[in-house]
This record gives C-alpha cells, structure tokens and sequence, in this order.
C-alpha cells in the first residue's frame, strides 16, 4: 500500500477497452485528484501545479493513452523527469486485456478503434500494444482485465491504492418530507412516528440542535427503542459496505419539516459514528421554517 505521508502520483494507461474509464473513477473514489487524457509533455507542469495549488493535494492520478496521438511517445521522457527530480513519488498502472477480449468488448460497444484505418480492430489492437510496449515494461502494476468485471476492477483498485482512514466516509444527514425525499441518500428513515414538538408551543420556534428539543426527542421510550436497533443495524451494516468497497454511506433521517425529530437522531448518530468513522452531518432543511 503507498504511503500516504508521500505525494503520489499514478500513471494509468494501456490498451483502449481494458477499463481506464472504470479506473479513474475508482481512483476519484479514493479521493485522488484526476484528469483524463493528459498530453504527456505537460506532465511536469501538471505536479508541479499541484505540488503549489492551496488545496494540499498529494494524491494525483493522470490518464494518458493514445489518445494524446503525437505526444505519446513523449511520456517515458516525461515520467524520467519527474523521476530525476523527485517531484513525486511515480508510478505506473497498465491496464492490459486479451486481444479477442479488446475485440468483443468494441463490437459490444460499437465503436471503433483509434488506431483501426479500416475499421478492423484487431488490426489497430496490435498497432497499439506494439507503441504501448516499452511503457509496459516500466509499468509496476499490471492488470489483466480479460476476466474481471468493472466493479472487480474497482475493488482491487481499492484493495491496492486506499488509505483506510480515508476510503470510508459516512454522511448523516435530517430533511423534512414535506420538502421532498433527497435523492442522493442510500438509507432513509422515516422517525415520523415519534412524538412531534412542534406541537408544543415553546418548542415549536426551535430545532433539533437546541436541548431542549432534543431532550424531549430522546427521552421517549419510542426514541431510545429505534436507537437501540438503529445501532444494532449499523454495527453490522457498515463495516460491510466498506468490505463491498463503497467510498461513502449518506443516512438521512426524515420527519416532517426536517426541524425537531430529524435533526435530533441525525446529530445522535452522527456523533454516535464519527467515533469510528469519518463522519459529516447535515440538515438540509433546518433553514425552512414555513409552517
């Protein structure tokens, strides 16, 4: 596993069809910063402009195939010197599959080899590992993607290059029902059931962030008996979404306004998983106090 106290820089590259779309995705996962097709002689510009950016990025990854056309060759130059300076520690990921793989995979597609003058593939498959030989033989990891699916791809890209601290965040987040569901949640719960205090005159004008909203939230038996297996079902959820290499989880909780019960067992368990887990809590609608 790299280092993560090192800037890291990957290469990815190979043959066309052998899933650096589905690479570079995975590497966004992980919280590295890309670009696709790079020209290779802008390579030392690109870390240098990096190494200098406000934002502390340390992770890089750049894609470069053939794509480039005339400046391709240029890339092992390029890679020696960012070597020879040690701009940043440099490494190379060929993504290589069979040549009647490559070719199932662009009939399916139904799209045609940049490399294939008369629209043959196999004859620009050959053309292209031919240029692509000498970058393979630099290459310190190689992956044969005849026989894996994209997310096999995605998990051994995970499994090889994460950092654990950061390959696993959990987003909790409250909304109100009568705002709309939030369509970028993976768990929702509905905590309507729960007695409401907006009902109660002196509780009404404030939110779940205030103690005594969420005191009176969570003193309710109803409350502690869905923390009890709200907890139960996290214990056992959780660590197995990281396993199924899942770069993050948003629970959203939903009451009615997204202002009393919502925000209360949202802050909870946000607390309850930052203990364990990088963790961020939202409250979407907190801010609407209409009605």
């Amino acid at each position: 596993m790299p280092n993560p106290q090192s800037n890291e820089l990957i290469i990815i590259t190979g043959m066309s069809g052998a899933g650096k779309s589905v690479a570079v995705r995975s590497f966004e996962d992980l919280g590295f910063y890309c670009i696709d097709n790079l020209p290779p002689t802008l390579l030392p510009t690109f870390v240098n402009l990096m190494k200098e950016s406000t934002k502390d990025i340390t992770r890089m990854v750049a894609v470069m195939d053939l794509r480039g056309g005339d400046f391709f060759p240029s890339l092992i130059d390029a890679i020696d010197q960012i070597q020879q300076e040690d701009i940043v520690e440099t490494k190379i990921l060929f993504l290589d599959a069979d040549d009647e793989v490559l070719v199932r995979r662009y009939k399916e597609s139904r799209r045609s080899h940049p490399l294939a003058a008369n629209g043959l593939p196999l004859e620009g498959i050959r053309h292209e590992r031919e240029l692509l030989n000498d970058v393979k033989i630099r290459a310190q990891y190689i992956y044969n993607t005849s026989s894996m699916k994209p997310k096999q791809l995605r998990e051994r890209i995970i499994t090889e290059f994460s950092q654990v601290s950061k390959s696993f965040n959990v987003n909790v987040m409250s909304f109100g029902f009568k705002h709309g569901m939030p369509i970028d949640a993976d768990l929702v719960f509905d905590v309507r059931f729960l007695p409401n205090p907006y009902y109660i005159e002196a509780l009404r004008p404030m939110t779940g962030l205030d103690s005594e909203v969420s005191s009176y939230v969570l003193k309710m038996d109803d409350t502690q008996t869905l923390i009890t297996k709200l907890t139960d079902l996290f214990e056992f959820m959780l660590p197995r979404y990281q396993e199924e290499g899942k770069s993050q989880l948003v629970i959203a909780f939903g009451c009615t306004g997204g202002q009393h019960r919502s925000v209360t067992l949202a802050e909870y368990f946000g607390h309850l998983l930052e203990q364990k887990l990088p963790t961020a809590i939202t409250h979407r609608d907190i801010e609407k106090r209409k009605g």
